[in-house]
């Protein structure tokens, strides 16, 4: 939804050619006057740092990305909407926008470090600097999302992970946030729009306030084993935990699939539930546990006789980390000659490096990860240790590296077994392996 210059006409909209900042056009709209638009130029979306303490990030959103690199155009609606903003000739370029450039970047699910060129993006100026706030959007986003669940399903282990952050987040980034945590890991979602859209595995049975409904649990139990079976998850802790484990075995027998817990001590509540099945002969009903978890309650709860976990708002807000810090520069545009031309902002703190980059995951002869190699110009010759991380994303403005979520999921696991083993810590501490800068 976007208002015109006036602020009293509301336009709809379905391109994602607004999710942008006003200054992208008028840079734009300069440029072209100056007749600097048409320069060809190389943009790197990057992270300076890591969040303080993390020991590596995961790339995400990058299916997103493309799809919004294809869809990025401005619609009639648009076009209107921008009346006063940029003159009459700009909007009839906007009009006819299309990115016709070249995309590199990492594969979505894999590992950064760094200065890791995330991605790069080469086109005329004008056609590339478009894109910069509708990529940053959706990488710092979703890698952020994507980092916290990767740091959960490591410190779970082998026992699944649901997110369920839907109602803690915009309705929008609720559906995002399902999708990264997927490639990250988690087995499920909460969220039926991310179901729909992205075929992401739903889960879900009830809240307390159908315990709350009926006139006793027995009965909410009976109502919910009779529509969805034995196989459900019924949730115990509306009352009195104890007693809510004892009706859900009288009204599922022992074969129900499983109990949640929502509040108290879920170590200890585990613990006794986990006796007192074993003791009512439903030895494999499962214990699942949510409210308020993060990967250091995840960690913590690893020796508790616990199956699955729910994540909502620490996974949703990135776990104390909502945005990665991505930027978007300008590291070479063409000069006088034809010829591509380092360039690199230098102001204190937030130097950046020039020119085009490769980037590389340097290897032991074992196979574990040593360095993040970032080079400027051609990449070396293969010396069969260094595995290349920039894969080709977008062609002539068409994307050529699409890959199903199940593709990202295993590239992320294998990018996660090629670290070495101090990225299964949850302390803070400095990123696994370094960034090394070649020349």
């Amino acid at each position: 939804m976007t208002r015109s210059h006036r602020g009293t006409v509301s336009v709809v909209t379905g391109t994602p050619a607004l999710l942008t900042d006003h200054y992208e056009l008028t840079m734009v709209q300069a440029a072209r006057q100056s007749g600097t638009a048409d320069r060809r130029s190389v943009f790197e979306l990057f992270p300076r740092r890591l969040p303080e303490g993390r020991r590596y990030g995961v790339v995400a959103g990058v299916g997103r990305a493309l799809d919004a690199i294809e869809s990025f155009r401005f619609d009639a609606a648009a076009i209107a909407s921008l009346e006063g903003v940029v003159d009459p000739d700009m909007l009839d370029w906007l009009a006819s926008y299309r990115f016709t450039g070249d995309v590199w970047g990492y594969a979505e699910g894999e590992a950064y470090f760094p200065h890791s060129p995330l991605l790069m993006v080469e086109g005329t100026f004008a056609e590339a600097v478009l894109l910069e706030t509708v990529l940053l959007s959706i990488y710092n986003h979703d890698s952020a999302i994507a980092s916290a669940a990767s740091r959960m399903t490591l410190a779970a282990g082998e026992r699944p992970c649901i997110e369920m952050g839907s109602r803690r987040t915009h309705e929008e980034a609720a559906v995002a946030a399902a999708r990264a945590a997927y490639v990250a890991g988690f087995d499920a979602t909460s969220n039926l729009a991310a179901r729909q859209r992205y075929g992401v595995p739903s889960a879900g049975t009830a809240a307390h306030s159908f315990t709350l409904l009926h006139d006793d649990e027995a009965d909410a139990f009976r109502a919910q084993v009779q529509t969805l079976g034995v196989g459900t998850t019924l949730l115990v802790d509306t009352y009195d935990v104890g007693e809510a484990v004892r009706l859900a075995v009288e009204v599922a027998g022992t074969g129900l699939g499983a109990v949640r817990l929502d509040s108290g001590d879920l170590g200890l509540v585990a613990r006794e539930v986990r006796a007192q099945l074993d003791e009512l002969g439903a030895t494999q009903t499962r214990i699942v546990v949510t409210s308020d978890l993060d990967e250091h309650a995840i960690a913590a709860l690893a020796a508790a006789p616990v199956d699955a976990y729910g994540v909502g708002t620490q996974l949703v807000t990135g776990s104390g980390h909502p945005t990665c810090g991505f930027v978007y520069k300008l590291v070479a545009r063409e000069g006088s000659d034809g010829e591509l031309v380092s360039v690199a902002k230098r102001s204190k703190d937030k130097v950046s490096v020039g020119g085009r980059k490769y980037a590389l995951r340097r290897r032991s002869p074992a196979g574990t990860a040593q360095a993040e190699v970032v080079g400027i110009g051609d990449q070396p010759a293969d010396d069969g240790n260094d595995r290349n991380l920039l894969v080709p994303l977008v062609r002539a403005g068409e994307a050529v590296g699409r890959a199903t979520l199940e593709e990202a999921r295993a590239r992320h696991r294998a990018s996660l077994d090629e670290l070495p083993r101090a990225v299964t810590m949850m302390s803070a501490g400095e990123p696994v392996i370094p960034t090394v800068f070649e020349r």
